[in-house]
């Protein structure tokens, strides 16, 4: 009908009601794309631990070690394969000639990082998981 605009204080939104349930609906799909999403995260967070490119993964029982190299230095962090309960975790890298950085304590999910100098020396690094653990000899010569 002519002659009947909007009174004072209506508002009128293009699309009416159904870009209302479209907003929703992306709103809810952009909600489950994150939860279902976690554990992608979660692989991208052990990825951004260390800086670096990866060199090396220490597989052991009850985690894994994992190694990377830039510019001289060597980081590690060891994850445990099974999060949640509070367990003693251990990360340690040391570079020939100098004493080991350990990071050693109760963690959830993982260890570390630790970074050392290592310039072109060998490096031992060690892992452990509660009572299961991995050590290597002298590496990245």
């Amino acid at each position: 009908m002519r002659g009947q605009g909007l009174g004072e204080g209506d508002i009128r939104t293009p699309g009416g009601p159904r870009r209302g349930l479209a907003s929703a609906l992306s709103v809810l799909v952009a909600a489950a794309l994150l939860v279902l999403g976690g554990p992608t995260v979660t692989g991208a967070q052990a990825a951004s631990q260390c800086g670096g490119h990866h060199v090396r993964t220490l597989r052991f029982e009850t985690g894994r070690t994992v190694l990377y190299k830039s510019n001289g230095y060597v980081c590690a962090v060891t994850y445990a394969k099974r999060t949640g309960a509070r367990r003693t975790m251990t990360v340690s890298v040391q570079a020939r000639g100098n004493r080991a950085v350990v990071d050693k304590g109760r963690y959830t999910r993982h260890a570390g990082p630790v970074t050392v100098h290592a310039g072109h020396r060998c490096v031992r690094v060690k892992g452990s998981v509660g009572t299961k653990s991995v050590r290597t000899g002298w590496i990245l010569c």
